[in-house]
């Protein structure tokens, strides 16, 4: 129903304005339940609202923005998150109220990557899917449907001036004769006019309400400079054609990740490309200031002051030997791009841009709980490097978001290693049952995805359905409040004294490969006591030192030797719990008397009579070590800490920042531990 009713909207733009009327009816009648405490529908009805005005293409009333503000501005006494939401909602309308058609040229701009003097921030979208779950024809399908996103930027331009000046002009704008207008225009001149609309959009933020009658003006003088110039660039007008303003999609990257080191690669490039895409833009606006000074025969022309206001002063000249080398490097790693970048930033301190904030990298990871578990190793890398050399950290945002897919044969097959065959989509219902908004858009659309590869076989080729495009833009797009997952550190001590450091996000499975006979077959006689013979038929005695969460919330350290098998830990987040995130750990035995769970945050468990123990992390076989001797698992710290802000660290001293590293992975709503 959501995407039908985005398709609507983009066929028939004019129905934005009784659409948000019916949006602000519902809101109300929420507000008017407030007393039930039912917010099922806030979420999906704040997000639908924000995608309508950024998506409407037509100028919406004074009346029904002051009706939505209000309704708006009741929302937020309700709890957290929907109180969070209504007030991103809250902003984003306030900003559309004094400058229409702002947050549409904002997206725009940053996803096209559109090269402007005001508005510098780029981003990119990277999906990864693990191989283990991707088939060769699923992997195929998947990218014949991503592809789709390709497109000539040579039209983004044009969309966005004809889509700001309708939004802002209303029916003083004839959008067909504009439209064709733009279209008999040069490359250049539409440049020059889109230039002018982001410098009117800028400013009128800046001024905020006060200057909403000057960009309304500045519009109107816009508006009629690209008719008049039109007429006399124009050869021949086509009377039929008239520009599609809906918004376009954004360049999608698909990747197999195949590799540890693939995601570093990735933003390091992304990194090294935004920088170079910068500096060239800041010669090429140089090189036209330069011109602008000189007239017939070389005589420089006098600025007035208020011309040069605008303008920022020149590079300053640097020693040619430093250039020289730079540029005589042909090939280099992606890592040390990022070095060689930093130094041509460093280069020229009075670059002409004044967006000094990040860009933004949108890494959409595909598949199941193992693929979380390889974003947790990657992304403590990044930070652990970080720590070292403060490069991605100052120049890139990093967004996680996380499609579950599963591949239904995998739940069937006996299970490879030690890791039991347990839903390896538990991280997918966790985020599900936190935000339902989720698990209706997100955890539905990894279901079509898996059905992906069956759909062309034994058929012709079709056109791909934008289905899967079109929601994985939306999750882009309103996805933004993040839902921090803690990560722990596992120690690993194997019998010759050999530790192995690793980290994991959602499971942990722990078994004495000598014992995992006796499991299946308790497994199969399920309520048959057996006899009590020998110890070892009922498993081996662990050594197990813990602290207990009380009720109080305080640790209680114990220790235990249970008769066991194997233990199972599951991280519970504090956004599933009623305090704060723990592990829940499961002692199994043949004898069911053993059996035992404990809630902890630490724990280190030891083999004892000689025996080893085999260690799987996040159901990943892949991730299996063997002949473990001792496992010692705490929260893990974030090795970032020490790139953070003087007024960060000395926050570190209270109990309002917490040190452990959790993975951001985006939602609708977004819970906080």
């Amino acid at each position: 129903m959501r995407w039908s009713l985005h398709r609507n909207l983009e066929d028939n733009p004019s129905c934005s304005v009784s659409l948000i009327r019916a949006l602000i009816t519902e809101l109300d009648k929420l507000i008017q339940i407030h007393e039930t405490r039912s917010y099922t529908h806030t979420i999906p009805a704040l997000h639908t609202l924000s995608y309508v005005v950024m998506q409407s293409g037509v100028m919406i009333p004074t009346s029904v923005y002051q009706k939505l503000y209000e309704c708006l501005m009741k929302l937020l006494m309700f709890p957290s998150p929907y109180s969070s939401v209504a007030l991103s909602t809250l902003r984003g309308i306030k900003m559309e109220m004094t400058t229409p058609g702002s947050s549409y040229l904002r997206r725009v701009t940053a996803e096209q990557n559109l090269m402007n003097e005001r508005f510098t921030l780029q981003e990119k979208v990277f999906v990864l899917a693990d191989p283990a779950v991707f088939s060769a024809p699923l992997e195929a399908a998947v990218r014949t449907h991503l592809e789709e996103s390709s497109f000539f930027t040579d039209t983004m331009e044009k969309n966005v001036v004809l889509h700001v000046l309708q939004t802002g002009l209303g029916t003083s704008c004839q959008s067909s004769t504009l439209a064709q207008a733009l279209k008999a225009l040069g490359e250049q001149t539409t440049k020059t006019y889109f230039q002018e609309v982001v410098q009117a959009v800028e400013k009128s933020e800046t001024q905020g309400a006060g200057g909403c009658a000057d960009y309304l003006n500045r519009l109107q003088r816009i508006y009629k400079d690209i008719l008049t110039a039109s007429k006399e660039e124009q050869t021949e007008l086509d009377q039929s054609s008239v520009f599609n303003t809906a918004m376009p999609y954004p360049e999608i990257n698909f990747h197999l990740w195949r590799d540890k080191e693939d995601l570093w690669n990735l933003l390091a490039n992304f990194a090294a490309c935004c920088a170079s895409k910068s500096n060239a833009f800041d010669e090429e606006q140089k090189d036209k200031r330069d011109s602008v000074r000189s007239v017939d025969g070389g005589i420089e022309r006098e600025l007035k002051e208020s011309d040069l206001d605008d303008v920022a002063p020149p590079a300053p000249s640097n020693p040619a030997p430093t250039l020289t080398r730079r540029n005589a490097i042909k090939t280099t790693k992606a890592p040390q791009k990022l070095f060689f970048m930093r130094d041509k930033m460093d280069l020229h301190p009075e670059s002409p841009n004044k967006d000094r904030r990040r860009h933004t990298a949108r890494v959409v990871v595909l598949g199941d709980d193992r693929v979380l578990g390889r974003v947790t190793r990657a992304y403590h890398s990044i930070r652990e490097r970080e720590s070292k050399c403060h490069i991605l950290t100052e120049k890139v945002n990093l967004r996680f978001y996380y499609i579950p897919v599963s591949d239904e044969e995998l739940s069937l097959t006996p299970a490879e290693g030690p890791c039991q065959m347990e839903s390896r989509l538990s991280l997918a219902s966790l985020l599900g049952r936190v935000d339902p908004w989720y698990n209706s858009n997100i955890n539905s659309l990894g279901a079509a995805i898996s059905k992906l590869a069956g759909t062309s076989v034994h058929k012709e080729p079709k056109k791909p359905s934008a289905f899967l495009l079109d929601t994985l833009c939306y999750y882009l797009r309103c996805g933004t409040r993040p839902l921090k997952l803690p990560l722990y550190s596992v120690k690993m001590t194997r019998s010759g004294c050999d530790v192995i450091k690793e980290m994991f996000v959602s499971h942990l499975e722990a078994v004495i490969p000598e014992f995992r006979p006796l499991i299946e077959k308790s497994s199969q006689k399920q309520g048959v006591r057996p006899r009590k013979t020998r110890a070892e038929v009922f498993g081996s005695v662990l050594s197990v030192s813990y602290t207990e969460i009380a009720l109080s919330k305080r640790g209680v350290e114990k220790g235990n030797t249970p008769m066991t098998c194997g233990v199972v830990i599951a991280s519970e987040p504090a956004a599933v719990t009623s305090s704060r995130g723990h592990l829940t750990v499961k002692f199994h035995s043949v004898n069911p008397e053993n059996n035992k769970t404990i809630r902890t945050q630490e724990i280190s468990i030891r083999a004892t009579q000689s025996l080893t123990l085999s260690v799987c992390l996040d159901k990943d076989s892949r991730c299996t070590y063997g002949n473990i001797q001792r496992v010692e698992i705490s929260p893990c710290l974030d090795p970032g800490c020490s790139i953070w802000s003087k007024s960060e660290r000395e926050l570190l001293f209270s109990n309002d920042v917490d040190k452990v590293l959790y993975l951001p992975v985006n939602t609708f709503s977004g819970v906080s531990p």
